[in-house]
């Protein structure tokens, strides 16, 4: 960055920097329904805290963990796991009052001398993510060592109140387009896990016809209308090719039900093992930093951190590392290979988070892509599996049963893989299922990874350091990087 203004200390700019709980201070046991929510990892991913989803401590709890209050105002940073996350409570938050989980710590801007989104945005320069992790380590977990005391020194550009105001108003125009990409490709993941979940979980077009035929309806036409969302009235308006299409998804399913290992799933279905499913399975590789005479192949490497970030169709975080030949041999990712984390969770964010290969993830790298040494490859048996997998393992996440897979031992969450791929059963359809299945949904998880939030981003990023600078205006710095 251009040195156009003063440099000075974080201490010289913060009111107050603070760390987040002992792990022993928030337990699953104090989580309830409702209270003073639990910022973590997830809730970083932007330049401002994202509401969603949270774990929520009673407001008695809160107040015994006085320090670890943050509000509106306040910037929050990773310093263990996904490390070099930093974002700002913006002041139209749901919630007035949150609590950081143990991998957070939070800076309080004095904001006579500096705005939070400014410094949120330099911290996500490459001069800034250079100056925050500067002090971590990234064998094993990653981690910032020392991290509220190493925040004080970091030096930091303070231009004036007004020249930041200007910067941070341009930025937020290309964070608003950003914004609304993300939006999009969680709007089409939301679509695959809900259809996921209708024929997969809760088998709605089997129960339809079953009810149909107690009541005395066509069970066809039930099955169509479960499929559909639309009502039997409304499924007769439609054109006659989707009408035609809609009818023979729904005679691909059972009028009955019978007993498995999973409960009552569609006749003709079977409870599998998740690892009968899977034709290869092997971990990750961590390799060298640098080239050697063994470790002479440049290859990507998905860490856990990156899944996130890689769901979004952001590959710039990805780190690339130097391997064997015979090591990319057996763990080079696939389309459809899914990265499951299998080590470094916590109870607040277990392990278990996955990714499934898409094309245009492939795309992103000039490279070959490994798993990192904390997580497995999973091959399929086949593309059309692969897809229910991967958002087989998205659901059961989400539901927080992939806690029931951790050795709860140690301070570090592992994931017991194997004992996942025997214990884990999904409801295998028979192959027509399946095809129609992957027909539908692989359309909208490849569009969910489309490049163009890359795209964004990396402008974003390319422009961050002159705009914050204050070397050119937003108009001319989208020209410059566009020439």
């Amino acid at each position: 960055m251009a040195g156009k203004w003063p440099y000075k200390r974080v201490e010289e700019i913060a009111l107050k920097i603070a760390m987040g709980p002992f792990g022993s201070s928030i337990k699953v046991e104090t989580f309830t329904d409702s209270g003073i929510p639990i910022i973590s990892g997830q809730h970083l991913r932007e330049a401002q805290v994202t509401d969603g989803e949270f774990k929520f401590i009673t407001e008695a709890h809160a107040d015994s963990l006085k320090n670890a209050n943050v509000q509106r105002g306040d910037v929050i940073f990773t310093h263990a796991g996904n490390i070099g996350q930093v974002a700002f409570i913006p002041d139209d938050s749901a919630y007035q009052r949150y609590v950081i989980s143990q991998r957070q710590f939070y800076l309080r801007c004095n904001t006579d001398l500096m705005l939070p989104e400014f410094i949120t945005y330099y911290f996500k320069t490459p001069e800034g993510q250079h100056r925050l992790l500067a002090n971590a380590n990234q064998v094993g977990v990653p981690s910032i060592a020392r991290p509220s005391s190493y925040l004080k020194t970091i030096e930091v550009p303070v231009p004036s109140i007004e020249e930041q105001q200007v910067a941070v108003w341009n930025i937020k125009a290309l964070d608003a387009k950003i914004r609304l990409n993300i939006g999009i490709n969680q709007t089409l993941e939301a679509m695959a896990q809900a259809i996921f979940k209708s024929w997969f979980v809760d088998f709605d077009p089997v129960k339809a016809k079953l009810a149909a035929i107690v009541e005395g309806r066509d069970p066809l036409r039930a099955a169509m209308s479960a499929i559909s969302g639309k009502s039997e009235s409304e499924i007769d308006t439609l054109p006659p090719e989707q009408f035609e299409q809609l009818a023979t998804t729904a005679a691909l399913f059972p009028d009955e039900m019978e007993q498995s290992k999973l409960g009552e799933i569609p006749r003709g279905w079977s409870a599998s093992p998740f690892g009968s499913l899977l034709s290869h399975t092997i971990g990750g590789d961590w390799g060298s930093d640098s080239p050697d005479s063994s470790n002479d192949t440049r290859v990507a490497i998905i860490r856990g951190t990156d899944i996130p970030d890689l769901d979004l169709a952001q590959a710039h975080r990805v780190p690339f590392r130097y391997t064997t030949q015979k090591k990319l041999a057996s763990r080079h990712l696939q389309v459809g290979d899914i990265v499951l984390e299998v080590s470094g969770g916590s109870k607040d964010q277990p392990t278990g988070r996955s990714i499934r290969i898409a094309v245009n993830t492939m795309r992103e790298f000039d490279c070959p892509i490994e798993p990192a040494s904390f997580c497995r490859l999973l091959r399929p048996i086949s593309p059309e599996i692969g897809v229910i997998l991967g958002l087989h393992l998205v659901y059961i996440y989400a539901q927080g049963k992939t806690w029931e897979y951790q050795n709860q031992s140690t301070g570090i969450a592992n994931f017991q893989t194997a004992h996942f791929l025997d214990a884990e059963f999904v409801a295998k359809p028979p192959t027509m299922v399946a095809e129609k299945f992957y027909g539908l949904v692989n359309p909208l998880l490849e569009r969910r990874h489309d490049p163009q939030s890359r795209r964004l981003t990396a402008l974003r990023d390319s422009l961050l350091p002159k705009l914050l600078s204050g070397e050119l205006s937003v108009t001319e710095a989208i020209a410059e990087a566009e020439a």
